[in-house]
C-alpha cells in the first residue's frame, strides 16, 4: 500500500468516529433522517459545481446512493437515536465482516479459515451487546443498526465496481444530491419537528451539521471511494477498526458515556473477530 493511500486508511476512520459522536449530540434535537439530509445537501451544494455528471453510470450510481446512503445512514442514525454512541459504534462494525462476505462472493477476492474464524467471534460480540439489559428491552435499534451496515457494505462494493470509472468526488457529488431528496423524503414521511429543530438550532446543533456535510462527508468520502477503487477491500478493512476506538474514545470525552462490563465485554470480542478476520501479519522479508 502507497503513503498516501496509509495516510487516508488511517485519518478518514478517525474523523469518521468523531462524526458518529458529534451526530449523536445532534441528535438529541434533529431528526435522525432529516439530519441526514442535511448532511448530504451540504456536500452535493458544496462539491456538484466542480465535477461533471459521471458519462455512461448515473443509472449505477444512482443505485449506489440508494444502498450507501440513504437506507444505511437512515436506518443506522435511526437506531444510533435510541442508542449510546459507544454502543451502536461497535455494532456496526458488523458491515466489516459483511463487506469481506461480500467481497468474496461478488468480487472473487479469497477468504482464508482465519478470516472465518474472525468473522464468528464478531457476530458473538454483538451477540453480547444484545444482552445488555437496556438493550433487550427495546432490540429495534440494534436491528436498524445491524440491517443498515449489512446495507452499507454491499453499497461499498458496488462502489469497488464502478469506482473505476469515476472519481471520488464525482461519486460523493452525485451520491449525495441523490440521497439528500431522498432522505428528505423519507423524514417528512416518518419523523416530525424538523423545521422547530432548526428555528431552535444553536451553535452547537450547526456546528454538527457543518461538520458531517463538510469533513465527514464532503472530505473524507472522496478519499475513501478512491481508495476503494484503488486498493482491495480485504487490505482496507482493517484500518476501519480506527472508526469505533475513536468513536467510543471520542463519546467518552464529549459525550460523558460510560460503557457497561457487557457491553465492554462484547464490543472487545467485536473488535478482536474484526482484527483476527481482516489484519494480515507481514510476510518475512
Amino acid at each position: 500500500m502507497k503513503l498516501a493511500h496509509l495516510a487516508i486508511a488511517i485519518c478518514v476512520p478517525i474523523l469518521w468516529g468523531l462524526g458518529f459522536t458529534l451526530t449523536k449530540a445532534g441528535l438529541g434535537t434533529i431528526p435522525p433522517m432529516f439530519l441526514m439530509g442535511m448532511r448530504y445537501s451540504i456536500a452535493a451544494l458544496v462539491l456538484i459545481w466542480f465535477v461533471k455528471p459521471p458519462k455512461g453510470v448515473m443509472t449505477q450510481v444512482f443505485w449506489v446512493a440508494v444502498i450507501s446512503g440513504t437506507i444505511p445512514y437512515g436506518m443506522v442514525f435511526s437506531g444510533l437515536k435510541d442508542l449510546y454512541a459507544s454502543t451502536a459504534i461497535l455494532v456496526v462494525q458488523l458491515q466489516i465482516p459483511f463487506m469481506a462476505i461480500l467481497g468474496v462472493v461478488l468480487l472473487k477476492e479469497k477468504m482464508r479459515l482465519r478470516q472465518i474464524l474472525g468473522m464468528v467471534l464478531a457476530f458473538v460480540g454483538v451477540v453480547l451487546i444484545t444482552g445488555e439489559p437496556q438493550i433487550q428491552e427495546n432490540p429495534f435499534p440494534i436491528f436498524l443498526v445491524v440491517v443498515g451496515g449489512a446495507i452499507w457494505a454491499f453499497g461499498q462494493v458496488q462502489i469497488r465496481k464502478i469506482g473505476r470509472f469515476v472519481t471520488g468526488t464525482q461519486l460523493l457529488s452525485w451520491v449525495a444530491a441523490f440521497s439528500a431528496p431522498q432522505l428528505f423524503f423519507a423524514s417528512f414521511l416518518m419523523e416530525e419537528g424538523q423545521f422547530g429543530a432548526l428555528q431552535s438550532a444553536g451553535p452547537q446543533e450547526w456546528g454538527v451539521i457543518l461538520y458531517i456535510g463538510l469533513i465527514m462527508t464532503a472530505f473524507c468520502y472522496p478519499l475513501w471511494y478512491r481508495l476503494l477503487a484503488e486498493v482491495e477491500v480485504t487490505r482496507i478493512a482493517p484500518f476501519l477498526l480506527l472508526n469505533p476506538l475513536s468513536a467510543v474514545v471520542f463519546s467518552i470525552l464529549i459525550l460523558g458515556e460510560n460503557m457497561t462490563p457487557m457491553v465492554l465485554l462484547g464490543g472487545t470480542v467485536v473488535l478482536s473477530g474484526i482484527g483476527v478476520m481482516t489484519i494480515q501479519r507481514a510476510k518475512p522479508s
